[in-house]
């Protein structure tokens, strides 16, 4: 009997999973300061959810004062990442990749903006030799729409360490900090600079 009842628990439980979320894939993708990113990849259609955080260091349990500290016995920084969830049903790797791109400079790989060094550089963390094969072809197709080399780092998979609460949509807790920051930093006009437009969600 209790066997039965599981079995109905899951059973029920399954049926009532969002077909969005049952279709979902994530990934970490940084682009410079990860308010910004977060902001402008919440406004892409078929995403899901977008956590910010730390990935691609050596430290175990980052904190926003720590995480790019090398002068201790941790000497790979950490990246600020955000952590994407995206419906495969309304959005590819591929294209969710292209979005990506176009709300970063690819070119800039020491830094992104007036946020420089190696835990701002833009990079794409990837999972599997399929996932690599797919970045790869959507930054050689940057440089060829931009004539110009791109400075995009291609990742392996690492821990995704969640970054405190009040990083969490922070444009939209902060939006008089945030978009002062955004201006003074000038990531818009780089963007509009690089690619030509300037879409709604970057403004």
């Amino acid at each position: 009997m209790r066997n039965s009842l599981f079995g109905f628990f899951i059973f029920i439980l399954i049926l009532n999973v969002s077909p969005s979320w049952a279709a979902s894939k994530t990934i970490l993708l940084a682009g410079g300061c990860f308010w910004c990113i977060e902001h402008d990849m919440r406004s892409v259609q078929g995403v899901l959810e977008t956590r910010v955080g730390y990935a691609g260091g050596d430290r175990p349990s980052p904190t926003y004062k720590n995480y790019n500290d090398t002068d201790s016995q941790y000497k790979v920084s950490h990246i600020e990442v955000i952590k994407v969830t995206y419906d495969t049903h309304l959005i590819s790797q591929r294209e969710l990749l292209n979005e990506f791109l176009r709300k970063i400079d690819p070119t800039d790989g020491a830094g992104q903006f007036c946020d420089r060094g190696p835990s701002y550089r833009p990079a794409i963390f990837v999972d599997n030799q399929n996932e690599k094969k797919i970045a790869l072809a959507v930054l050689t197709e940057a440089e060829q729409k931009l004539q110009t080399k791109v400075n995009v780092d291609i990742l392996p998979q690492a821990k995704f360490w969640e970054a405190e609460e009040y990083h969490q949509n922070f444009a939209e807790k902060n939006s008089l900090s945030y978009k002062y920051y955004r201006y003074s930093c000038g990531r818009d006009k780089k963007i509009n600079q690089i690619w030509g437009e300037v879409s709604d969600a970057q403004k």
